[in-house]
């Protein structure tokens, strides 16, 4: 099971299009070596030269990757307004060069780290996970399961299993909150993404952040010792433990290549759909338009950020090129981060599935944890930054 960009929805496989997945997905079979005789050592040269195959192919895939990356602005002005002949002035123009730009851009950065990430992930499988968080105390507990929730693999419908094989495992109730929150919202493509759009200063403080609520809320959580709201049934469930096979570096490559084909394609239309809004917002909307109700001055706009956020659907990289739009028009960073944690964070559909093993009352002490640790960070960095 693949996790999205914002870890909620990737659990089925779809078509990818050429344009997204890009050079990484056309990776085809490498030619069948000759038979092996016994004992002519043939045997134990076939797995070396089928991965010294891929290697060459993924390398010469990276390259043509980079070539293709570094002419998309050239490609989009000239595109824009030479082949269609609008204005650079023009608000139709500026739109429209936003998207031409921006659609490849993202795609191509997706496709490439869903690719590295999913060889990443092939070494940290849900119930690896669930063995190094066994038995650890809180504290150092959340800290290590917010870093594991960044490369273990989760969608919103993974969230009632995962839930259930941690607790049943003896991991803290609050190590186990750390984890959910992180692992969906702190997840590597959008970091990834936000280096790409906005420098590693702006990924940075993402990182940071998230971290820093997905281990601090766990811990709150684990010290109002919140298990008798947990659902009855879950601690008598039994989870057995699964065998695990070790890939060889072939197979983690042709995960690289699942992953890529999985997690891009379920997730490509809400991308288009958000550079689509992104560029409406970048042509049409006035210089520092957003400052007025999303800059630093309006003391609101953090929480109505977050109240706006709540209900949307969305992930990581639908929603990371509106925030692009949002911070060239004026909205101030600290509000565009609690817009965008409260969306991958605390999305209603995966609270709606979290109700199978939590009662209410935890979920709305989780919601209010968490949506409390996103107003913090909406507020200081408007102050700050």
């Amino acid at each position: 099971m693949a996790r999205d960009v914002a870890g909620k929805e990737v659990c089925c496989s779809a078509p990818v299009p050429h344009a997204a997945a890009g050079v990484l997905a056309e990776v085809s079979e490498p030619p069948e070596p000759p038979a092996a005789e016994p004992g002519s050592g043939l045997e134990s040269s076939r797995p070396r030269a089928a991965l010294a195959w891929y290697l060459a192919a993924v390398a010469a895939g990276v390259v043509a990757w980079w070539l293709v990356y570094r002419e998309l602005s050239p490609f989009s002005n000239w595109l824009t307004f030479d082949i269609l002949g609008l204005s650079e002035a023009d608000r139709l123009g500026s739109a429209v060069a936003f998207f031409v730009y921006d659609a490849p851009k993202v795609l191509m950065l997706l496709a490439l780290v869903v690719f590295a990430v999913g060889i990443i992930r092939s070494y940290f499988t849900p119930a690896t996970t669930r063995r190094l968080l066994s038995g650890r105390r809180e504290s150092a507990g959340n800290v290590m399961a917010a870093g594991l929730g960044i490369v273990t693999p989760f969608c919103s419908c993974s969230a009632v299993p995962l839930f259930i094989g941690f607790v049943t495992a003896g991991v803290p109730l609050g190590v186990t909150f750390s984890f959910l929150i992180s692992a969906p919202m702190v997840n590597e493509i959008a970091l990834v993404l936000l280096y790409g759009l906005f420098g590693w200063k702006v990924a940075a403080i993402y990182l940071s952040t998230g971290l820093g609520i997905a281990v601090v809320a766990g811990w709150v959580m684990g010290r109002l010792k919140l298990e008798r709201w947990v659902e009855p049934w879950v601690y008598q469930t039994a989870v057995g433990e699964a065998l695990e096979d070790r890939p060889d570096w072939v197979t983690r490559i042709h995960m690289g290549l699942d992953a890529v084909r999985e997690i891009v394609g379920k997730v490509w239309p809400y991308v288009l759909a958000g550079i689509a809004v992104g560029a409406a917002i970048h042509g049409y909307v006035p210089e520092n338009f957003m400052a007025s109700f999303m800059g630093r001055g309006a003391w609101w706009s953090v929480p109505l950020a977050v109240i706006l956020g709540v209900p949307m659907y969305s992930n990581a990289a639908g929603i990371i090129p509106i925030v692009q739009a949002l911070l060239e028009k004026g909205a101030a960073l600290g509000t565009v981060l609690a817009f965008m944690m409260a969306v991958i964070a605390l999305s209603l559909p995966e609270m709606v599935i979290l109700r199978r093993v939590l009662t209410p009352r935890l979920i709305a002490v989780f919601a209010g944890v968490v949506g409390a640790g996103i107003l913090m960070v909406g507020y200081l960095f408007n102050v700050v930054v």
